[in-house]
């Protein structure tokens, strides 16, 4: 073993390697699918989003937050993860609760999760045998467990 070698780390990767441009194995269509957003990039978004819905500059609301605006603009383009006093500032510089920049953000998770679940029941649905889809019908549903009557929905 070389010291070039000794001092390599295993790297695990945050986000999936690309494949490889031959793949031998059967296709998996729900490798098509959008991969699950990071928190950071969902809560940068929700950032991004509300500055731009008030007609404010980057600057404006870096000024107003006391976070560079360098810093600010990385958040909000999901580079940065963000600490709680960053986000809590920066949404008080836009007229927000962080509890209201959290629950945005929520929404916007809770949206794409039911896309993709969508999505990955059409792809599963077009494999079947004549193409007919499978309908499930059900009852009211009744919300259970520690979260009383709070359902979120995937």
């Amino acid at each position: 073993m070389t010291s070039r070698t000794t001092n390599q780390a295993d790297v695990i990767p945050l986000r999936p390697l690309p494949t490889a441009a031959v793949d031998p194995a059967p296709r998996d269509l729900s490798q098509d699918l959008p991969r699950d957003p990071l928190w950071r990039d969902l809560v940068g978004e929700v950032l991004r989003r509300e500055r731009r819905s008030q007609g404010r500059t980057l600057k404006d609301v870096s000024e107003a937050s006391r976070i560079s605006m360098a810093y600010l603009s990385e958040v909000e383009r999901g580079r940065k993860e963000a600490s709680s006093e960053v986000l809590a500032a920066a949404a008080q510089a836009l007229g927000l609760s962080l509890a209201d920049v959290l629950a945005l953000a929520g929404e916007r998770l809770v949206s794409l999760a039911a896309a993709r679940t969508r999505s990955r029941s059409r792809s599963r649905s077009l494999g079947t045998a004549g193409g007919h889809r499978s309908v499930r019908t059900a009852g009211p549903v009744r919300p259970a467990g520690p979260m009383g009557g709070v359902l979120l929905a995937a």
